[in-house]
């Protein structure tokens, strides 16, 4: 293989690198905000005097957010399988046996990474159509009580205590629903930034493993790390042991 197509080809790699982090980056703050979006809606539509002073236009407008944003998140993800494809094509291109080992370190990191996207996508999608289908059955009931407020009378006292006792169930239904929530949301986002973390690992562990210096060094720090614990230890263990000598003489 010529010097020209080396080089040519060494591009080319580059390119579907530098395609496939743009197009994670634009995932993780989509389905940041998709998240967001989906909890901000499942909780306006569990507590009941919002969702009653929502118009339909808003609600409509919501929903149509969300549309727009599933149909943007799962093209950028078929983009990203796209791109994941052409470099996996690219590694048993015949000339790059000599990188083949880096090559496909990086490729099954960008699967990885494409992997947990498309899972967190899923899950946090079908989450969301489950809690909406819970808000129209609970709106259903709530517009079947009305109806039946209205067409039986106010002044009913069975009707009274179990219209008070029905909304009593409703308020614990809210508080569990909220707090599940705020659950999902926080789990969400840790399991965003262990993503971050785990791919900036990997990062730092590809730039040692190129640059033996930087790795050497690395492993000096740490050996320093580990000679100071034990140094440090060692003066808290004689300085307890000291204290107990003089506390009980």
């Amino acid at each position: 293989m010529s010097t020209t197509s080396m080089a040519t080809n060494s591009n080319y790699w580059e390119d579907l690198r530098k395609q496939a982090r743009q197009l994670e980056n634009e995932l993780d703050l989509k389905l940041v905000s998709f998240s967001k979006l989906c909890t901000s809606y499942s909780s306006s539509s569990l507590n009941p005097r919002t969702r009653d002073s929502r118009s339909d236009s808003v609600g409509s407008s919501q929903d149509n957010m969300l549309v727009a944003m599933t149909t943007e998140l799962e093209q950028l993800l078929a983009c990203l399988s796209s791109v994941n494809d052409k470099m996996a094509e690219y590694t048993n291109t015949p000339g790059t046996s000599t990188h083949n080992a880096a090559l496909m370190h990086t490729l099954q990191r960008h699967r990885d990474i494409l992997q947990d996207y498309t899972h967190e996508f899923h899950k946090t999608k079908t989450n969301f159509f489950n809690l909406r289908e819970r808000e129209d059955l609970l709106g259903s009931v709530h517009r079947d009580i009305e109806s039946y407020k209205s067409s039986s009378g106010v002044n009913n006292r069975r009707t009274e205590l179990f219209l008070k006792e029905h909304e009593h169930l409703k308020s614990s239904d809210r508080l569990i629903d909220n707090a599940i929530s705020i659950a999902m949301a926080t789990k969400e986002n840790i399991t965003f930034q262990r993503g971050m973390l785990k791919s900036i690992q990997t990062r730092v562990t590809t730039l040692a493993n190129r640059f033996p210096a930087i790795n050497n060094l690395i492993q000096k720090i740490n050996l320093r790390k580990r000679r100071d614990s034990l140094v440090l230890g060692g003066v808290i263990g004689i300085c307890t042991i000291l204290l107990l000598l003089y506390t009980f003489h």
